[in-house]
């Protein structure tokens, strides 16, 4: 029974106060999973650079001189900023798959929760109001986002479990739910070629989609494919570096609802999570139908795919 908000934003007046939105939002829905929470920012900052967020259990040690390192082992120049657990490092267009792969080799301990030219990801263990505070996302300004409050069912209460799960450039996936042939699939996503770090039926998902996607699927066909290939019960929110995307599993018993006005796009597993939003009153309403797609992208605000 976890707990699932989004946000995209039509609006750009809005995009200051994305963080606290999304914030209040996911708070709302702490009761639904009590265990680790995660927010997923997808920036507007025009930096030219891309991004790898890492975390740490011991970042008073592990981020001293981290962007100085890893700078050395790439040959190119790395910014880094950190908070709390966490440090983005800002690195050149092109260069991040080499970053990641240097990182294992600068610093082994470290976990990778994101990589892209906008995402950022964070989260930790705990509730959801303390997440949030210890990396001051309320203050954070984006185009969209999503987030997650986990009770955790198929794998242990750690960072590493915790949703967002990030498996290809600036994507990232929430989930509610259970997959069922998760293991069959991670051992032929792995065969693939696909990176997947845990043994979270989440994280599997979020790598079908990449998976699919590499093969030149839109997102939208790879949720359409997800239905077919994915056994169990889910709602799943997907971020892209565009925008975001939502499918429910054929059966459809996890809740869910979404709101539309000309400002934003908004998803929340109970209604009560969007409650405060500006101008749900006037919002269209509605309850995503079982086996269908639903997609918002900033490139054309006026699409939304839906695939029965």
């Amino acid at each position: 029974m976890c707990g699932i908000v989004g946000l995209f934003l039509k609006d750009k007046t809005l995009e200051p106060e994305l963080g606290a939105m999304l914030t209040k939002m996911l708070v709302t829905m702490t009761d639904r999973g009590p265990d680790s929470a995660g927010i997923a920012i997808y920036s507007n900052d025009s930096t030219g650079k891309s991004r790898i967020v890492v975390q740490s259990d011991t970042p008073e040690v592990d981020f001293v001189g981290l962007d100085v390192a890893l700078g050395q082992v790439i040959g190119a120049p790395v910014s880094m900023r950190t908070a709390s657990t966490h440090a983005v490092l800002l690195v050149p267009h092109g260069a991040i798959e080499n970053a990641r792969a240097a990182l294992a080799t600068v610093n082994p301990a470290l976990r990778i929760m994101s990589r892209g030219d906008n995402l950022e990801i964070y989260k930790e263990v705990g509730l959801p109001k303390d997440v949030a505070a210890r990396f001051g996302i309320e203050q954070m300004s984006g185009t969209h986002g999503i987030g997650h409050t986990r009770m955790a069912t198929e794998s242990a209460v750690t960072t590493m479990g915790a949703h967002p799960f990030n498996t290809g450039n600036d994507q990232c996936l929430v989930h509610n739910g259970s997959l069922s042939n998760h293991a069959s699939l991670r051992r032929k996503l792995r065969r693939e070629g696909i990176h997947i770090e845990t043994e979270n039926d989440t994280e599997v998902g979020a790598a079908y989609l990449t998976w699919q996607m590499q093969k030149g699927a839109t997102l939208g066909q790879a949720l359409e494919s997800s239905l077919d290939d994915l056994d169990g019960f889910f709602t799943f929110v997907v971020g892209t570096k565009d925008g975001f995307g939502v499918v429910r599993d054929p059966i459809a018993c996890k809740p869910a609802v979404m709101a539309e006005t000309d400002r934003y796009v908004a998803f929340g597993s109970e209604y009560r999570a969007l409650v405060d939003l500006p101008g749900i009153q006037e919002a269209r309403v509605w309850e995503p139908e079982p086996a269908a797609v639903y997609f918002w992208s900033h490139t054309d605000q006026s699409t939304t795919e839906k695939v029965a």
